[in-house]
């Protein structure tokens, strides 16, 4: 059994479910979209009372099941005016499981801003948040380890979402109680600004009940085998997301200066140091942390801390899509640079994707120049003290680009598109333009796809396959960088849920998992208002050709869609 906890912000009242069998399964980005859907969400204003905002957990949460501790945020996008999903690892997934908590709804707001208090033995309590407004994230955690304990976690609404700023995520304990896990994209730190939640805290307290929990154990103990098995695995290990940013410089697919180029380093010039490879060598070289589990029990530890020359931490994590945005995106070259800036981005509980793409507009406006991080800073602080440009720049890639009559603005449905340029990276780029959740590589990342002589049809085949796996692991709590495990263990993972929570399910529940769930955030897409029109790539993604490969867009939203319904049918 597990609870599910309805709080209404508006007379603070809590309506409590109470979860059986596949009710505890099917959460995560499914129980969104159905939930969303059902509640007619799709028509109302994301920023009003009337958008709820949703944490959901996975089945095995509070476990030490690897890479199975996520927990999903989902609401209305502010951003995108469709639906978002944006999930995290850190401990907050993790608390609710110790807690038998399946997740909680926050409807209508608070007339004041509040701390929501949830204990191990099932109280919640509303305590005012006045202490932490206006701080940081770093101040604001260390006040709630100070005022509620060290075992806890929390979800954190940062200054930026206190101002209703899109570019805003929120933020979870990571394992080391940094606040540096973010649910990032979408601008669902606005939607919990508007409701006038600035933390939930919740105990972090023992494993949770299991319907076979030694037969489980078991399922928990040949997964991670299977893990450390996987080749894939030990490259995360070794040298994280960052190993990415060499392959796409390698291909021509990384973002430089605004999606200008899409090499960065050429191999005569050296080695790219915005790469994996060159990033671990350095950070070993200071002392720094190569391997580092953003969630308990997870065996992958893709994440790092990253340190100076004098071996200080600068930032935790320092991933790829930061390196891509904030770093090449915008000129830099320094992984020092991008560590500082990211450190920002963490404190003010900021999308680095979203905060790098609009700073390379900025640039592109001519507000700055490419490769200026002093530039770059006091924007970051502009948006920290909420002035009048820095709420500018926490509006987003797309309003900013219409601010300054920009024609290059990469964006999809009105967020900004991922460090994987679609002119070089085909078949993300068609999962970004489709997914309903705007310009998310990892609704459906098949980055390293030969894609020479394949047709539009093939690619989009290839990226329906990839969102609906991708979609399945997100409605269970699952980290997708375990999919060289996962995506061929459905026996292992479904046995695992029906022992766990004491179910007959077969392994065909996980492709259909997948799809149920792809198919209602499309309706509720649709509902929105958004149309075939808004997947469409921006115009000069078709028009210019990019270096070094001369490639263009060849894939259109019409045909891309016609080929879904097909697929579909």
């Amino acid at each position: 059994m597990r609870k599910y906890l309805h709080i209404n912000l508006r007379d603070r009242s809590v309506k409590t479910d109470e979860l059986h069998g596949e009710d505890i399964i099917r959460v995560g980005r499914h129980f969104i979209a159905k939930t969303l859907l059902k509640s007619g969400a799709a028509t109302v204003d994301p920023l009003s009372p009337e958008n709820p905002l949703i944490f959901s957990a996975g089945p095995f949460a509070g476990t030490n099941f690897s890479n199975a501790n996520r927990i999903s945020v989902g609401c209305k996008s502010p951003l995108t005016g469709g639906i978002k999903e944006a999930n995290s690892g850190g401990t907050f997934g993790f608390a609710l499981g110790q807690i038998e908590t399946a997740g909680l709804t926050l409807y209508g707001a608070s007339s004041e801003w509040v701390v929501i208090r949830i204990t191990k033995e099932g109280a919640i309590s509303f305590d005012g948040a006045e202490a932490y407004l206006g701080k940081g994230n770093n101040d604001a955690a260390a006040l709630l380890f100070e005022n509620y304990g060290k075992k806890i976690s929390f979800a954190l609404c940062g200054p930026v979402g206190e101002y209703l700023g899109l570019v805003s995520g929120i933020a979870f304990a990571d394992t080391d109680g940094r606040p540096s896990r973010l649910s990032a994209r979408g601008g669902v730190g606005a939607v919990m600004g508007s409701k006038k939640v600035k933390a939930i805290v919740a105990d972090v307290h023992k494993m949770p009940t299991f319907h076979d929990r030694k037969k489980l154990m078991g399922a928990v103990r040949e997964y991670g085998a299977r893990l450390a098995k996987e080749p894939a695995i030990d490259s995360f290990k070794r040298v994280g997301t960052a190993a990415m940013g060499d392959f796409t410089n390698r291909i021509g697919g990384l973002p430089v200066r605004n999606f200008s180029a899409g090499r960065l380093v050429e191999a005569s010039q050296g080695p790219l140091k915005l790469g994996g490879d060159y990033i671990r060598e350095l950070n070993m070289s200071r002392g720094g942390q190569t391997a580092h589990a953003c969630m308990p029990g997870c065996l992958i530890e893709c994440s790092n801390v990253y340190v100076d020359a004098k071996g200080q931490e600068l930032v935790s994590p320092l991933e790829y899509e930061t390196l891509g945005l904030m770093g090449s995106n915008c000129g830099l070259d320094d992984p020092d640079d991008v560590a500082r800036l990211n450190g920002v981005a963490n404190d003010l509980g900021v999308d680095t994707i979203e905060v790098g793409a609009t700073l390379g507009v900025l640039m592109e406006a001519g507000q700055g120049a490419f490769g200026d991080l002093g530039f770059m800073m006091q924007a970051m602080e502009d948006m920290r003290c909420g002035n009048e440009r820095g709420r500018l720049l926490a509006q987003g890639t797309a309003r900013v680009g219409a601010h300054y009559k920009v024609a290059r603005v990469p964006v999809i449905k009105g967020q900004g598109i991922s460090a994987y340029d679609p002119r070089v990276v085909e078949v993300t780029g068609i999962s970004m333009m489709l997914t309903a959740q705007g310009a998310d590589h990892t609704a459906g990342n098949v980055p390293a796809l030969n894609c020479k002589g394949k047709s539009t049809e093939e690619l989009v085949a290839v990226s329906l396959e990839a969102q609906i796996v991708t979609a399945a692991a997100d409605s269970l709590g699952l980290c997708i960088f375990g999919r060289s495990v996962t995506n061929v263990s459905a026996e292992l993972v479904v046995t695992a849920l029906n022992d766990a929570h004491g179910t007959s399910l077969d392994t065909s529940f996980i492709q259909t998992l997948g799809l149920e769930a792809l198919r209602m955030e499309w309706e509720f897409n649709k509902a929105a208002g958004l149309t075939e029109d808004d997947d469409e790539l921006p115009a000069f993604f078709y028009t210019e050709a990019l270096a070094p490969s001369g490639k263009t867009a060849r894939h259109h939203s019409a045909q891309v869609n016609r080929r879904l319904r097909e697929l579909l049918a």
